[in-house]
């Protein structure tokens, strides 16, 4: 401070000032400073670990079907107009596979048997294990892998094997394979188990068998419930505009056709509804954590009144004292945003080391985390400013 003219003191607050004061202003209440702070940690962690989830949950997506491709194609019965389940014709895998794109197209076929884990406790069963019959492409026109054994070929498909969905196996116990296992009142030797199939869930509680032994043995018809067709990546659409009428010329409305793509790109958005649900929840931990910084600076400026009113009666102005406190309700939101913005980014990494994904954390989130928690400081800070600013000083030093 320096005279301006005749007695009259002037104050000159440099910008290099302001910080150090604020910091001098909460370190003289450290506990509170940290309690007001913890408010907008958690709003910002909330909203960064938000974000990050989704962003490594959406790049394990894109990364996943980059891998498995986008060319696989579905082809099951529809509804016929009566309402009743239709049926594919026996030929139809092999109409499909004709179609010139097409690189592979696999079938499973619907047989009526129940799969135990021996003859002696099957009551102890249900039948949410499905049988079906299965070409022996199935599993590479899936690009699906074995966890253990493996898969069906031209000669173990004439005999009493079975190939477990990863579920399928869980649920029977069975964790390796030479197992026999009691299906449709045969013993059935395990050879395989498979590792989740993302294209196709429906498999993994599943146990497949030879369609020559389902014939032989239970059956079976030669009806596909399903047919899997992987075509040219570049010309998908034009044998998916094909397919119906191809797997069944004579009621080509009865055929469906899908994209399992599809359904890993609708689960992703479902999930934009959980991301926008717990954003608001971090708004709502924001928006009370600058309640707590408002209310914070409200009860210091009235324990601090003598020291504004020392300040103002040596001369300092409004908008010095004014700038002092709001500097102190920035500096504490801003603390208690990067602690919020380093706490996201490490429950984002965790989280996604959990799932054995890549942690992707965007940088301009926690810039953009940052930049909030500075505003709501800003904000929080203005009316405690504004009420120190207006304190007169003789006021201010009788009431300290």
């Amino acid at each position: 401070m320096r005279a301006r003219s005749a007695g009259r003191p002037a104050s000159r607050l440099r910008p290099a000032d302001i910080w150090p004061l604020a910091v001098l202003g909460l370190v003289s209440r450290p506990g509170r400073a940290v309690l007001s702070a913890v408010g907008v940690a958690l709003g910002i962690a909330t909203m960064v670990a938000v974000l990050g989830v989704s962003s490594s949950s959406r790049a394990q997506l894109v990364a996943q079907i980059d891998a498995l491709g986008t060319n696989l194609l579905t082809v099951a019965p529809g509804q016929s107009f009566g309402g009743q389940t239709a049926t594919l014709p026996p030929s139809a895998p092999a109409m499909v596979a004709r179609i010139g794109p097409v690189i592979g197209a696999s079938a499973i076929g619907d047989v009526n048997a129940q799969v135990y884990r021996n003859d002696r406790i099957s009551a102890a069963n249900t039948n949410a294990i499905t049988v079906y019959s299965a070409d022996v492409g199935l599993l590479r026109t899936l690009q699906g892998q074995l966890a253990r054994g493996r898969f069906l070929d031209a000669a173990t498909a004439r005999y009493p094997a079975v190939v477990l969905g990863a579920d399928a196996a869980a649920a029977l116990g069975v964790d390796r394979t030479g197992v026999l296992l009691w299906l449709g009142n045969r013993w059935f030797g395990v050879i395989g188990i498979m590792r989740p199939l993302p294209l196709a869930p429906e498999l993994d509680r599943t146990a497949l068998i030879g369609y020559p032994v389902a014939q032989r043995l239970l059956h079976a018809t030669a009806a596909p419930v399903q047919i899997y067709v992987r075509a040219n990546p570049a010309d998908v659409a034009e044998v998916a505009a094909v397919l119906a009428a191809t797997a069944d010329p004579a009621a080509p409305q009865d055929v469906s056709v899908a994209d399992p793509i599809t359904a890993l790109t609708a689960r992703a958005d479902a999930s934009v509804a959980f991301q926008e649900l717990f954003l608001a929840l971090g708004a709502v931990a924001l928006l009370v954590g600058g309640i707590g910084i408002a209310n914070v600076m409200v009860i210091a400026v009235l324990e601090r009144r003598g020291e504004i009113g020392l300040r103002r009666a040596l001369g300092a102005r409004r908008l010095h004292v004014a700038v002092q406190f709001a500097a102190e309700a920035t500096l504490l939101a801003g603390c208690g945003g990067v602690a919020g913005a380093v706490l996201g980014g490490f429950t984002t990494t965790v989280y996604a080391a959990a799932r054995h994904w890549d942690a992707v954390v965007p940088v301009p989130v926690l810039l953009a985390a940052a930049g909030i928690a500075l505003l709501v400081g800003a904000v929080a800070g203005l009316y405690p400013a504004l009420r120190a600013a207006r304190l007169v000083p003789a006021e201010a030093l009788r009431l300290s």
